[in-house]
Parts: C-alpha cells; structure tokens; sequence
C-alpha cells in the first residue's frame, strides 16, 4: 500500500505527465499551422507517449491500493518562435520532468517503498532517453540554421516516427 505522502506525490506527477501530452499536442498544432507535418506528427507520437506515462501512473497508484485523485491541467503555450525554439522548450521540458522523476525517487526511498522505487526506475531510464532525443533534434535544427531545403528534409525524417516507436 502506498503511503499518503506518495500516493499523492505520484498522483501529482500524473497530472504533470498528462500536461505533457497537452504541451507536446499544442506543440504539434503549432507545426500543422506552420506547414511541417513531419514536426507536427513527430510531438503529436511524443503525446501519446507521455499519456501512456500519466497512465502508466495511474495503473500502478491503482495497483497498489491507492486513490487516483486527477487534478486540473494547466492551458500550454499555443504559440512559437521557431521550430528550434519548440523543440528547445521540449527539452527544458524534459529536464523539469526528469527533475520531478528524480524527486519522486528520493520520496520513495525515504519512505521505504521498494515496489515504487522499482517502477519508477523504469521513469528514470525513460528519461535519459527523453533528454538525449531531444538534444540531439535542436543540436540537428541548430546546425541547419535558416536552410529551408535542411528543414524540409528534417521535418521528413522527424515524420518518419510511428506511434508506440521511442522518441
């Protein structure tokens, strides 16, 4: 059984994880309105990974005979600079959540929960992958600059990615 503490801390990060989905689908609307469909479809997959995160929650709070208690989600921002722009505030995103992750582990370890600490290594090394991916994109959108035959085929290749494949 979880305790309060806990139940509540993960029933927060729940909440956080599906403000994700909404940050990275306002995100995807963003480069529909801007005529990337490669952008657009490659944070709308990265919306529906950070659903199944925030479900993935839910599930385990469930499981150990908690009380999932879903709060508000705050509006994301609509607008954008750039396409750079986009994906460097995805990846000052991932950084908060690996943060909120980290202080999630430290709660679990004080409080002795073990099955917790287990669950949400899982988070941990999601996270490293989260960051890195999205390193790597604003390192590749830096390096193009204002090249709009580099842009095309980036948003190409970001479009390439399906749904249920890692970022």
């Amino acid at each position: 059984m979880l305790s309060q503490k806990l139940q509540d801390a993960i029933n927060g990060q729940i909440q956080h994880e599906f403000y994700s989905a909404y940050l990275y689908l306002s995100m995807s609307a963003h480069f529909e309105a801007v005529h990337l469909p490669g952008c657009a479809r490659w944070m709308r997959v990265q919306s529906q990974e950070e659903a199944s995160h925030a479900m993935k929650l839910f599930d385990f709070v469930l499981e150990r005979e908690g009380r999932v208690m879903l709060q508000a989600i705050e509006q994301p921002p609509a607008k954008f600079k750039s396409p750079l722009n986009v994906f460097q505030q995805a990846l000052e995103h991932e950084r908060k959540v690996t943060g909120m992750i980290h202080r999630l582990y430290e709660l679990a370890a004080k409080e002795n929960d073990y099955a917790t600490q287990v669950m949400l290594q899982w988070f941990i090394e999601e996270q490293v992958e989260e960051e890195r991916t999205a390193n790597d994109i604003v390192e590749q959108f830096k390096m193009i600059g204002d090249q709009p035959a580099a842009l095309f085929m980036l948003d190409k290749d970001l479009g390439a990615r399906g749904a249920g494949e890692k970022a």
